[in-house]
């Protein structure tokens, strides 16, 4: 029993290790997709900035404003329209800004405050890969510990009233 008990630590160090050295991997294939998607949205909002800045020295709440206030329905649905490709743009930068900010701040967003489709987006396409990088390999071994000792810990709780039952038993 002892030899299963020390192969099932092994296998669950080793799978927090495998699990481990894709984190880093996952958060640079978040960052590279929300990249991506604020280039794109810049790209669909730069027609529009380009009216805003004939027209409105460069102010595009104002364009906004023009469109959603003309008499036109075509119009002043087109106003909508571009105040939601100006707000996702906004809402990408920003997600961006933070991202960069550093490697806590890109796990912050990966993980905790996400653009959420994005994340499902990087989710649905993420090719599993093993980053031998000084960063992956201490973030895999730190989740292996972890993930060992937690599955030890819980292992321990469980099996101490059938240790407890045994002693008893061998006492008795």
């Amino acid at each position: 029993m002892r030899v299963f008990y020390s192969y099932l630590r092994l296998i669950t160090f080793i799978s927090g290790v495998l699990i481990g050295v894709q984190v880093p991997h996952f958060v640079d294939q978040y960052g590279k997709a929300l990249q991506s998607h604020a280039i794109e949205s810049q790209q669909a909002l730069d027609e529009f900035q380009q009216e805003a800045d004939r027209y409105f020295n460069g102010d595009i709440e104002q364009l906004i404003a023009y469109y959603r206030e003309s008499d036109d329905q075509v119009f002043s649905e087109g106003g909508d329209s571009i105040d939601a490709i100006y707000q996702r743009n906004q809402q990408l930068q920003q997600a961006l800004s933070n991202y960069q900010q550093g490697l806590r701040s890109a796990y912050w967003q990966t993980f905790v405050g996400p653009q959420t489709d994005i994340r499902s987006e990087v989710v649905t396409s993420y090719t599993y890969a093993i980053q031998l990088t000084p960063h992956a390999m201490a973030v895999g071994l730190l989740l292996g510990l972890l993930v060992a000792v937690i599955m030890e810990s819980l292992l321990r709780l469980l099996l101490l009233p059938l240790r407890k039952k045994q002693t008893g038993e061998q006492h008795g």
